[in-house]
């Protein structure tokens, strides 16, 4: 196939209870790894990257490794820049092919908030380009972004009507007790919230922050609306874990083409684990 937008993808997913899973990968191997597992369970998928990752790997590099992988693919994929802050790299990523964006403007004031988000749906939309913003803020650490317990705030969601309206985003990323990283101990999520948050916005909806919350506990989500969910953490530990384990066993190893592939193994584990517990396995 080839890479589309995540707008008739998300679409879909909410108009048939589903979610579709966006995975952050990394590199050519992470890539892959998703890839496969989604053309192997039949899911729609998104590769997401956050601007740690096109600073790692590069931008062109990755578009290029996600658009050979779609020609390669028999599910919908889509290349995902996740919690981007500038529009200058936002559009430097559309320039070059990119079909769906968040800009994370949750950091400043609710009128700037609007403001910033609707100069990159102004660009984006000439291109078809889907455009995710998020209102509230998780607490957490993704990439160079950290967002302290004290500073945290769920979404409001009559707010959240309103900034659907003036921003003309395409799917909202919502503050309902989630959290970047790994939890401490079982996240509350505030699924009252969430369906008031859904009878008064009737775009998708999206859950960051899932990595390590209880299977049911998306499910829930997913019910009362989320269309997509962000997985980051939980694919890093077993693929770092897998290489470690590689290594105790293997001192003297050296050849990637070896160490990688029991990293490759784990991780897709947690993809197919995850399409699962997102309902989105064979929808194509």
């Amino acid at each position: 196939m080839f890479i589309v937008s995540t707008r008739q993808m998300l679409l879909d997913a909410q108009k048939n209870k589903y979610a579709v899973p966006a995975f952050n990968i990394h590199n050519l191997e992470t890539a892959q790894v998703v890839i496969e597992a989604a053309n192997e369970m039949k899911s729609p998928v998104i590769l997401a990257a956050t601007p740690g990752t096109i600073k790692f790997a590069g931008k062109d590099y990755l578009q290029s490794i996600v658009e050979i992988g779609s020609k390669k693919s028999k599910v919908p994929m889509a290349f995902h820049l996740d919690h981007h802050e500038e529009f200058k790299a936002i559009k430097e990523s559309i320039d070059i092919g990119c079909k769906s964006v968040m800009i994370d403007a949750s950091k400043y004031s609710f009128e700037e908030n609007i403001e910033i988000v609707k100069s990159v749906v102004e660009y984006a939309h000439r291109f078809d380009v889907t455009v995710e913003a998020e209102l509230g803020k998780l607490v957490g650490q993704e990439d160079d972004l950290v967002v302290e317990e004290k500073d945290s705030q769920l979404t409001n969601p009559k707010l959240a009507k309103i900034f659907v309206e003036r921003t003309g985003i395409d799917s909202l990323a919502v503050a309902i007790g989630t959290a970047h990283g790994l939890y401490k101990s079982e996240p509350k999520l505030d699924y009252d919230r969430l369906n008031e948050i859904r009878n008064l916005v009737d775009i998708p909806l999206v859950l960051h922050g899932a990595s390590g919350v209880p299977e049911e506990s998306v499910k829930k989500c997913i019910g009362f609306g989320i269309c997509k969910v962000n997985i980051a953490t939980e694919l890093k530990i077993p693929f770092s874990n897998a290489i470690k384990e590689y290594f105790k066993e293997n001192p003297d190893a050296n050849d990637p083409r070896k160490y990688f592939i029991p990293a490759k193994l784990a991780m897709k584990k947690v993809v197919v684990d995850k399409i699962l517990m997102c309902k989105s396995n064979n929808r194509v």
